[in-house]
């Protein structure tokens, strides 16, 4: 795996962060004393923040307004990103022989600047990045190039010398489009997209602790 420079997504790719997003309507109803069904996360899955909440409140008639539970799930991130989250198994260690190998390094992520910017402190590795670029800063989603465009331009780079490392199959599929090369890291939460990203990603990685079982990038 030859690279200058490399472009990390966050959650899901350097962090064990995806499952929090299944766990917010579900835990939020815990601990107001309510047992959600088992369909709730397949409901939410495709709401905003607010149309969540607001699902909620009428489907379980809860009594707070839409606002205030939103803040009770705001809370839960909050907390999650600034108290509990952690790097993947091996993250660290890669980043660490990048380091020593000269390769510059970006966070390329959909979320918030100000959690991400606690996340990757609360676990220790964010000294190891240039920089981070949101796609808030982007303009756009992860269906457009342009965060990872900004990032290659940040780090004075070009496609041919940047790995982009992504979990999310529509992410892979936006990089690849765009012309990057794409190493592709495992994580539960696109368990069923597995087999396309295998097919379309340069490179595939159950674990960055897979790099230290075989040889380092060369």
């Amino acid at each position: 795996m030859r690279l200058q420079s490399a472009i990390f997504d966050m959650d899901g790719t350097l962090l064990d962060s995806m499952h929090i997003w299944h766990e917010l309507g579900p835990c939020m109803l815990y601990k107001q004393g309510i047992t959600p069904t088992s369909d709730l996360h397949e409901k939410l899955k495709t709401m905003t923040l607010r149309q969540g909440a607001a699902y909620c409140k009428e489907a379980y008639g809860m009594p707070q307004s839409v606002e205030d539970i939103v803040s009770l799930i705001e809370e839960q991130i909050f907390d999650f990103y600034h108290n509990q989250v952690q790097a993947k198994p091996g993250v660290e260690k890669f980043l660490s022989l990048l380091k020593m190998e000269g390769v510059w390094m970006y966070v390329a992520t959909a979320t918030d600047r100000h959690l991400a910017e606690a996340a990757l402190r609360h676990a220790g590795i964010d000294g190891y990045f240039r920089g981070i670029i949101t796609c808030a800063e982007a303009g756009s989603g992860k269906s457009s190039p342009e965060i990872y465009e900004r990032a290659m331009r940040r780090l004075q780079s070009n496609k041919k010398d940047t790995v982009v490392f992504e979990d999310a199959l529509h992410a892979i599929q936006t990089a690849k489009a765009a012309g990057f090369r794409v190493c592709a890291v495992y994580d539960a939460s696109a368990e069923e997209d597995q087999a396309e990203i295998r097919r379309l990603a340069d490179y595939y990685l159950t674990s960055f602790e897979e790099m230290f079982e075989t040889h380092a990038p060369d």
